[in-house]
């Protein structure tokens, strides 16, 4: 949980994803609005998975040195 809650491409697609709900609610409902909250959803898909990758890759290198 905590390389989820201290990387910072989380943090960047979560503030992503805040102003874009904030913007949903006071701006016009169009097809502009459904595809700003799709690109947030997968930046913030994108970050999560970069992470899980990351963390991946530093086990098996870990287990690699044992």
């Amino acid at each position: 949980m905590r390389k989820y809650v201290l990387n910072a491409h989380i943090w960047g697609a979560l503030i992503g994803v805040v102003t874009t709900v904030m913007a949903a609610r006071k701006g016009p409902r169009d097809w502009r609005l459904v595809l700003t909250i799709i690109g947030a959803g997968i930046s913030l898909a994108v970050a999560i998975g970069t992470v899980v990758e990351e963390s991946r890759e530093l086990e098996a290198e870990s287990d690699d040195r044992r």
